[in-house]
């Protein structure tokens, strides 16, 4: 054994193989050696380490405490761990499960003293039925920053009754949002900024929504979130506007008014935007706040100035039409629409920068189902490229205008009613985008009912002007007159559509 233990010191430690859990060699380092597998054998490998030989140890060693320690186990380590699993039981001691009293006091009484003798004292029982109360739990229950004092009390009061902490707050959350808390597990602590976006019309669905898109925004405090939105009602963002900007953007809550918010409003404000559209624009594209005004916003108004050709004093004018144009990737929205109109129309560049500062939107639609029907629809009715291409320079929007309810049904309005050509519409683009009920049929059917329709083509340049316009130069009557006429003619309209469905 002698020999063995100087071989350890010399070598450790020492890897050899088990050829069975009866070998000696076994039993001799079964408490102390670790095992694991063997890379490429697959056998069992011991290696006995130096300290797991009881002779190596110095037998003058002394504890911390100036005792001589023992090189072998002794009981005094199992008493120890016997003291430990009783200092463990004393979580049960603790207010944070204080919700737990209710189950106890339903437990027979054999088990309500082994419990008590497990914790160690009686008086330690009491404590844990009834936890002390503290300004923490009591704000907890402070939730309702809508509601008069006397309620705040009346609800404090009968936490202090309870005397359950927790599980009574999150009663009463239910209480004030059941649906809510039946999809999510609600934080008392959401409360008061619950109760506050509920006065932008915000209901439980919403919040839903809002939790499943990010959820870290039902988290931010109230009067965080009450001051960074009433900073964006301060540029001009409506009441009505706020409830579909959280339900696209929560994370606006989460916006600092000093970081974020005003830089980007001091951004827009550069760009020639009049103070009285900053609001309409946010609401619009609140995603813009996630968008660093350095390394994203500016690049993209460079872009626009510098490859699209959009001039300088132009770009306001550009993003208040289309505000989502601040966050497209431009170099491929751009590049891929002009290459298509030049190819497939002739388009110089000049002319599709025209169709871009008059209708930005351009960028947006797409090219499979946006731009290729409707200019297949144009040349099915007669139109060449060079035309095509005059209307759309003039009237960008007719690629965003609906084929079966918009297009179709004018043309054959001006062919068979108005009795003119299609290449008409190259002087007269704007037919397209004017309302076939509420200006072209009426004009048209009031000017035949007074007989001041020539024969021939009717003229398209009497849908230009306004309503007062129209009756003094074309009609020569009063406008109360005309508006009669055209509000009978819509309820003719109305009633027999309804008759054909019916």
């Amino acid at each position: 054994m002698a020999g063995f233990s100087f071989y350890c010191i010399i070598n450790p430690p020492i890897l050899f193989t088990l050829p069975s859990e009866s070998s000696p060699l076994f039993v001799l380092s079964s408490g102390t050696a670790t095992t694991r597998r063997g890379r490429k054998s697959g056998r069992l490998v011991v290696s006995v380490n130096a300290h797991s030989n009881p002779k190596i140890i110095n037998p003058k060693k002394k504890s911390r405490y100036g005792q001589t320690l023992s090189p072998y186990d002794s009981d005094e380590d199992q008493e120890l761990d016997d003291e430990s699993d009783d200092d463990d039981d004393d979580w049960l001691l603790n207010d944070d499960f204080a919700e737990v009293t209710e189950y106890e006091k339903k437990k027979p009484k054999s088990q309500k003293q082994s419990i008590a003798k497990k914790g160690g004292k009686k008086g330690s029982v009491k404590s844990w039925e009834k936890p002390e109360e503290s300004d923490t739990d009591e704000d907890e229950l402070d939730i309702g920053i809508t509601r008069n004092a006397s309620e705040k009390k009346k609800e404090k009061d009968s936490w202090r009754l309870d005397g359950r902490g927790k599980v009574s707050s999150r009663k009463h959350v239910e209480k004030l949002y059941p649906r809510l808390s039946e999809e999510i597990d609600i934080d008392p602590k959401w409360v008061p900024l619950l109760d506050y976006l509920s006065t932008f019309g915000l209901k439980e669905s919403h919040f839903v929504q809002m939790y499943e898109r990010h959820m870290p925004s039902l988290q931010i405090n109230v009067l965080s979130a009450q001051e960074r939105l009433d900073y964006l009602l301060s540029v001009g963002v409506k009441h009505r506007d706020i409830k579909r900007m959280l339900l696209r953007q929560p994370q606006i809550l989460q916006y600092t008014v000093e970081n974020n918010l005003k830089a980007h409003i001091s951004f827009l404000m550069g760009l020639g935007i009049p103070n009285s559209k900053i609001g309409q624009i946010v609401a619009v594209t609140p995603s813009l706040f996630s968008y660093s005004v350095e390394n994203s916003l500016r690049p993209t108004i460079r872009y626009l100035i510098e490859e699209v050709g959009i001039n300088e004093n132009d770009v306001g004018k550009v993003v208040q039409l289309s505000p989502q144009i601040l966050i497209q990737r431009l170099d491929i929205t751009w590049n891929t629409r002009y290459m298509f109109l030049s190819k497939e129309l002739g388009a110089p560049r000049d002319s599709v920068v025209k169709m871009v500062k008059k209708h930005p939107q351009l960028l947006h639609y797409s090219i499979d189902d946006g731009f290729l029907p409707r200019i297949n629809f144009l040349r099915s009715i007669g139109m060449c490229n060079s035309d095509i291409l005059k209307v759309l320079t003039s009237l960008t929007q007719v690629l965003s205008l609906s084929l079966e309810d918009n297009l179709k049904p004018k043309y054959m309005y001006l062919v068979n009613e108005l009795k003119n050509e299609v290449h008409i519409l190259t002087k007269y683009p704007m037919y397209l985008s004017l309302s076939l009920d509420q200006r072209i049929r009426p004009r048209h059917r009031f000017l035949v009912e007074l007989k001041k329709v020539r024969k021939g083509p009717f003229p398209l340049s009497s849908l230009v002007p306004n309503d007062e316009s129209f009756c003094q130069q074309w009609a020569g009557t009063s406008v109360d007159k005309y508006l009669a006429f055209r509000q009978r003619l819509l309820l003719k309209e109305f009633a027999s559509k309804y008759d054909k469905r019916g």
